[in-house]
């Protein structure tokens, strides 16, 4: 059965076309993970007021809550907004739903986060579903090494061993045709305590420069991220920000 979804290539793909734009102009692009359709109109309202660019994004729990409705609101607000916006799903952990996003439904980008596995594993099965949503037209983030905490309805990686993102990492990830590398540099899903955040931009500067261009960098775990650090990332080559408090 053919596929609702008319593929486009890569190249014109808009979340990587809005990311390129952001890394040109050494600026970061809020990504505001939405939860109804208020949020939707809400967030696209704000970055027209704004004229800035957007990334909407979601969990996957909001592709079976709603069989989709959901997505292809935010792809039908996206299009009719007066500024850049792109529709990215968001800690997709599910190798049969990935796919059935990749085939049916409008996004440009999907984060394919295999980070609850050993790295061999996560590496091996982010390369097979990288290939296939390329094959789709949709760019694709992934997340080497492992940002602790949990989010809503995503595989908790609370009991496991956070493991920040090696210069090693950046390479076989590249290698696997990753568009947009989340990495770990002590950021965490959730609250960061009395300490605050406690970042490596060290790590983060030699992750910028070993990509040297080949991929984008998001950044995850902003709840209670000081605006001053912000910067920091974003001088440091972060191009995406994830928001979801």
């Amino acid at each position: 059965m053919a596929s609702p979804i008319a593929f486009k290539p890569l190249s014109e793909n808009k979340t990587l076309q809005i990311l390129s734009a952001a890394e040109q102009g050494h600026y970061a692009v809020v990504s505001p993970v939405i939860y109804n359709l208020e949020h939707i109109i809400g967030s696209i309202r704000a970055a027209e007021a704004k004229r800035a660019p957007l990334i909407i994004e979601m969990f996957p729990w909001a592709i079976t809550f709603s069989s989709g409705l959901l997505v292809h609101c935010a792809a039908q607000a996206a299009k009719q907004a007066t500024i850049p916006v792109s529709v990215h799903l968001d800690h997709a952990q599910d190798e049969e739903q990935i796919r059935y996003a990749a085939d049916n439904l409008p996004f440009d980008s999907i984060m394919i986060d295999m980070s609850h596995h050993e790295r061999e594993e996560n590496l091996r099965k982010t390369k097979e579903l990288t290939e296939y949503c390329h094959e789709r037209g949709i760019a694709v983030e992934a997340e080497p090494g492992r940002i602790e905490g949990g989010e809503d309805g995503i595989a908790d990686t609370a009991e496991l061993e956070g493991v920040l993102t090696t210069e090693k990492d950046v390479e076989d990830f590249a290698a696997a045709g990753v568009d947009v590398l989340a990495p770990a540099i002590g950021n965490v899903h959730g609250s960061y305590g009395a300490r605050g955040p406690q970042f490596d931009l060290k790590r983060l500067q030699n992750i910028q420069s070993s990509i040297a261009g080949r991929m984008r960098i998001a950044l995850h775990g902003t709840t209670g991220v000081p605006d001053e650090l912000l910067r920091q990332c974003i001088a440091k080559g972060v191009t995406k920000v994830n928001v979801n408090k």
